[in-house]
């Protein structure tokens, strides 16, 4: 089996939340957000980076105490964009076969998913998890809304799993603001990327109507 590490990028606020502290440590099922999203690596990981601001390093702690999570992860601190925050903590992993990198505030993914991201990396080099879109969606152009197929449309999520040589050798270029994750930064040198079945419920956590949503999915 290859040896998974996982980079798990939580450099949100609690901006549009309407919350006093950052997104990341609201609470669901009793828990941190983030403390329910690292337990989901654990049984998969070699190595598991939880990339932080620097700010935010004093409450995680106490958190991880609560959690009794000690000694499952490293922290490293965040960048000022996402693009660097990712290359900060795939910079803090030792040795591994394959990285992963996912939302802090994406802690719904099932077992199952995490089993057929690192089954798709092992075989191709990458695995994004996407879902079909399930809206009807128009575009604006000059004014006006036209329609979207939208069968040829999908949502992209995290984890995203890549050959670890592949991935490092993608976050060693300079900041671009055409990226806007971790495939759209592979996709840039070249490499042909593979996909995989990604799930609805695996939503990111960003407004309240979201955290009421994830409480619920917690309790069944």
């Amino acid at each position: 089996m290859k040896a998974l590490g996982v980079v798990i990028v939580a450099g949100g606020s609690g901006t549009r939340m309407g919350a006093d502290v950052p997104k990341q440590f609201l609470r669901i099922g009793g828990e941190a957000i983030l403390a329910v999203t690292l337990r989901k690596f654990l049984p998969y990981a070699s190595e598991v980076v939880v990339v932080l601001p620097s700010e935010q390093r004093e409450r995680w702690a106490q958190i991880v105490k609560e959690c009794h999570l000690e000694g499952t992860h490293k922290v490293c601190d965040g960048g000022a964009t996402r693009f660097h925050s990712v290359k900060n903590g795939i910079e803090a992993l030792g040795d591994c076969d394959l990285i992963a990198v996912h939302d802090g505030v994406r802690p719904l993914l099932s077992n199952e998913m995490i089993a057929r991201g690192v089954e798709c990396a092992s075989t191709h080099g990458s695995a994004i998890p996407t879902v079909a879109a399930v809206d009807s969606f128009r575009v604006l152009r000059e004014g006006r809304l036209e329609i979207i197929d939208r069968s040829l449309l999908r949502a992209v999520q995290t984890p995203q799993i890549f050959d670890s040589a592949m991935l490092r050798e993608a976050y060693s270029v300079a900041f671009d603001e055409r990226f806007t994750d971790d495939a759209s930064v592979v996709e840039m040198m070249g490499a042909t990327l593979h996909f995989y079945e990604g799930e609805r419920g695996n939503i990111k956590i960003t407004t309240p109507e979201d955290l009421d949503f994830a409480e619920r999915a917690m309790k069944h």
